[in-house]
């Protein structure tokens, strides 16, 4: 039996899908069963509740061999550290009380930086602890998430312009959620592996920002420039939609780190995902930008 959190989000969906065609017994964690598409609901066991509560996760961890968790994203959180720590020590005690043998948590890559890194910081002390749990655990480690990208349609559709707080001239390490599922399973259903560790994952090209805009461009078959953002114009913003200081501290410090190098020793030495970034351009950009209003 494998557990899975999160399982109507990105990575979990199709996770559980992946899972379900390899004939493996899957048990999920969800707030709203309503949200799982029919065909999947009928195939799994639903537990219903939050994965921060000790009693959902003493229905869900009996007799299970595999536990998928992932943290669900909260901008209403003041502190996203003790948002992440707040789940992982409830999982990680949950795991010590029903002897739950393999963990993968979904993290982030660069593990090792000292600096303040926002939620990638929170993400390094949720592993400590999921590592401490007595069970094997691994960190299945990624950069920025290509799916991130889908938040700037609006202006990819109607302006043709591409912004992040990165420079345009340096490579920038993206993953496609896609890849992140399928890695999930392969060590959900392995389980050969023992100890501790993290797994970087990353997508398998280098692109800057510049050359992304390009790729867009070519793929979507109009003009898309990049347009670098200063951290200050990312604050501001942020503070404009309602965010407090906090959340914007958190949200710059993971720009800065990417600006830092906070990757590339793990890009270095990454396993690497299949989904170019020109194919999740042409396949999930594309799809979703000739659906969306100011596409003409």
């Amino acid at each position: 039996m494998i557990v899975v959190t999160a399982p109507t989000g990105q990575i979990g969906s199709a996770l559980v899908r992946r899972l379900l065609e390899q004939d493996e017994q899957v048990r999920v964690i969800v707030r709203d069963p309503g949200r799982l598409a029919p065909d999947v609901r009928d195939r799994v066991e639903v537990v219903t509740g939050s994965h921060a509560e000790p009693a959902v996760l003493d229905q869900a961890l009996p007799g299970a061999d595999a536990l998928l968790w992932l943290v669900p994203p909260d901008r209403s959180a003041p502190d996203v550290r003790e948002h992440y720590r707040r789940y992982a020590t409830v999982a990680a005690d949950a795991v010590r009380r029903h002897g739950t043998k393999h963990v993968v948590g979904i993290s982030s890559a660069g593990h090792g930086w000292t600096e303040p890194a926002g939620v990638l910081s929170a993400a390094f002390a949720m592993d400590d602890e999921l590592a401490g749990s007595g069970a094997a655990y691994r960190a299945l480690s990624m950069p920025f998430y290509m799916e991130n990208l889908l938040g700037q349609l609006d202006s990819i559709c109607s302006a043709g312009v591409l912004s992040l707080a990165v420079p345009a001239d340096r490579p920038f390490a993206t993953v496609a959620t896609a890849d992140i599922a399928e890695a999930a399973a392969a060590l959900l259903t392995d389980r050969s592996w023992r100890g501790q560790g993290d797994v970087p994952l990353f997508g398998p090209d280098r692109l800057t920002p510049d050359q992304m805009a390009e790729v867009m461009s070519k793929e979507l078959g109009r003009p898309v420039a990049y347009r670098p953002v200063t951290l200050e114009e990312l604050a501001a913003g942020m503070r404009t939609a309602g965010a407090g200081d906090r959340a914007v501290r958190d949200t710059t410090d993971v720009f800065v780190a990417h600006a830092g190098g906070i990757y590339d020793a793990d890009w270095a030495v990454a396993q690497l995902g299949s989904t170019g970034f020109a194919t999740w351009c042409r396949t999930v950009l594309g799809s979703r930008a000739r659906a969306h209003p100011a596409w003409s």
